[in-house]
């Protein structure tokens, strides 16, 4: 179950893991049951502490369609000058448009219908452990370096919000008017 702020394994910074055991599998397993049946918004990631338990690992899935890849003890260990606002893929054909996706909002599962821009760095280079415990280097660009930061975050306690804010930007609620159209309504803070 994904936990929701004010929820303390969300601001705690996680603990390393020495060994892929039934433990950590059972993390695993559950971080992808999580991730897959989150609907509204779709989870492109998530991290152990969004389910609770303060252990570093995390998973991405930015398309639907895409392999669920499994990140432990992840480290950013560089990154692009060049910072983007999220670059989302392409709407799929029949897919409605949408605030969340239009206007380059990013989200987060464990903070419910709190939205914000949000640059963050185009490219990095991770370090992590995979799930057969081989340590990895490997490059990610695009939208999925911003699900990487975003997770990487998320191990380390911080929250997307606060990197909003640390931007000068503003948070947003999204709110369905009259004609059932999105609407976003910044929130006084």
């Amino acid at each position: 179950m994904i936990v929701k702020i004010p929820h303390p394994a969300l601001t705690s910074v996680a603990k390393p893991i020495a060994l892929i055991d039934k433990k950590v599998l059972s993390v695993i397993e559950q971080l992808k049951k999580d991730l897959v049946g989150s609907k509204n918004p779709k989870g492109v990631g998530l991290a152990a502490p969004q389910i609770g338990i303060p252990l570093r690992i995390f998973i991405t899935r930015p398309l639907e369609k895409s392999k669920i890849e499994v990140y432990i003890n992840p480290q950013i260990i560089w990154q692009s000058e060049t910072l983007v606002e999220i670059k989302r893929p392409e709407r799929s054909e029949g897919e409605k448009p949408s605030l969340r996706r239009d206007k380059k909002l990013e989200g987060c599962l464990s903070i419910p219908n709190i939205w914000g821009y949000l640059k963050r760095a185009d490219s990095v280079r991770l370090t992590y452990m995979d799930i057969e415990g081989a340590i990895q280097s490997q490059e990610f660009s695009g939208f999925i370096a911003t699900i990487i930061q975003h997770e990487t975050d998320h191990v380390n306690g911080i929250l997307f919000t606060k990197r909003v804010l640390e931007q000068g930007g503003k948070l947003y609620t999204i709110t369905i008017d009259k004609k059932g159209e999105e609407t976003l309504v910044e929130i006084e803070i």
